[in-house]
């Protein structure tokens, strides 16, 4: 897709339109495990609260939030994802529109500086580790010790941030967000919600 038509459908509101960046193999799974257009930029609506804010989104399968955010808004948003070929999608998608606020890494949470961003995005993303049934694929394991120990790492990194961090969660019970952030609000369905470090 040539650059100009790739960006019209990347601004689009519409989920169908916008997913056609994507390989059919990924846009089968977008109703499923890609965040709406809708919420990523309502999301970013939030997140962001001056050009640059740094954004992270843990698990950004072939970076939907972070390109429909990047791309309606001033913030800077990074993706890691530990799925090698949706990097790959995302790279070539990000690299062909020329979206310089939008990156994805490869990897997982091991090596990440949390220190390194301002305000953070979780779709619900260590589910897949207590619900076989509702996976992308079977190439990562199945355990209910890595769900323990994932959620406990990011609500220690979150607790670790200075007050007034912003986290928005899509779906899930947010077990990830510590007690010392408040719920300051959330979308009109209540799954998109809006946390706030107050303490």
């Amino acid at each position: 897709m040539a650059p100009v038509a790739l960006l019209e459908h990347l601004r689009s509101e519409e989920d169908a339109r916008f997913d056609r960046v994507f390989p059919e193999s990924i846009r089968l799974l977008s109703r499923v495990f890609w965040t709406p257009v809708s919420v990523a930029r309502q999301a970013a609506g939030f997140l962001v609260t001056r050009p640059g804010t740094r954004v992270l989104d843990i698990g950004c399968g072939p970076g939907k939030f972070c390109i429909a955010a990047a791309v309606g808004s001033p913030g800077h948003f990074t993706g890691i994802e530990q799925r090698r070929r949706l990097c790959e999608v995302a790279w070539r998608i990000i690299r062909n529109a020329g979206i310089p606020n939008a990156e994805v890494f490869h990897g997982d949470m091991g090596g990440l500086r949390f220190d390194d961003f301002e305000a953070f995005y979780l779709f619900n993303p260590f589910a897949e580790y207590l619900e076989p049934e509702g996976r992308i694929d079977r190439n990562i394991g199945e355990s209910e010790g890595h769900y323990d120990e994932f959620v406990r790492t990011v609500a220690d990194r979150l607790s670790a941030r200075p007050t007034g961090t912003r986290v928005a969660t899509y779906c899930g019970i947010c077990e990830e967000i510590p007690p010392d952030y408040d719920c300051v609000g959330n979308s009109a369905d209540g799954k998109l919600r809006f946390w706030e470090k107050s303490r």
